[in-house]
């Protein structure tokens, strides 16, 4: 099971990867956050595969659920601040407003994120890439809590 969900977060992060490096598509401060709990499930998951007992295995599986849904509530944030739902991070969302000086509008364009949280940098039939992982990151967490059920814990003294 842990092995399943290493393989499904390190294709996660490198099709990121590949949007990235190889597509140049340039990441907002969102969908950086938004990798974070992929990273910390492989290291998870590396963790799991080195832990013999089905305890350890059903917490490794249940700390990958826990992070697949807070990666599920990154990505559903950044589908509503793309949508324009709601607001996202002023460092990358809108326009320079609120400058009162020179100097100030200067240090808020300088502190200024290159790419637009609110605009998706790639989408496919109306669904961005924020969409995609919001339902990879559902997907996952789902996979997980039924992988716990499945690694039943041992009982002690019952014949077999």
């Amino acid at each position: 099971m842990t092995v399943l969900f290493l393989i499904a977060s390190g294709a996660v992060i490198a099709i990121a990867l590949l949007f990235q490096y190889v597509g140049g598509f340039a990441p907002c401060e969102l969908c950086l956050y938004e990798r974070w709990p992929y990273y910390a499930a492989i290291a998870v998951a590396i963790i799991g595969l080195f832990s013999g007992s089905n305890a350890a295995m059903r917490a490794v599986l249940g700390l990958g659920a826990a992070l697949f849904l807070a990666g599920t509530a990154l990505a559903a944030y950044h589908v509503g601040v793309e949508q324009h739902w709601i607001a996202g991070p002023t460092a990358c969302t809108g326009g320079p407003g609120g400058a009162d000086s020179i100097e100030a509008l200067k240090a808020q364009l300088l502190s200024r994120e290159p790419v637009n949280c609110d605009e998706p940098a790639w989408t496919a039939f109306g669904i961005s890439l924020a969409a995609l992982n919001l339902l990879a990151s559902l997907a996952l967490a789902v996979f997980c809590l039924a992988a716990i059920r499945l690694v039943a814990p041992r009982r002690a003294g019952r014949a077999t």
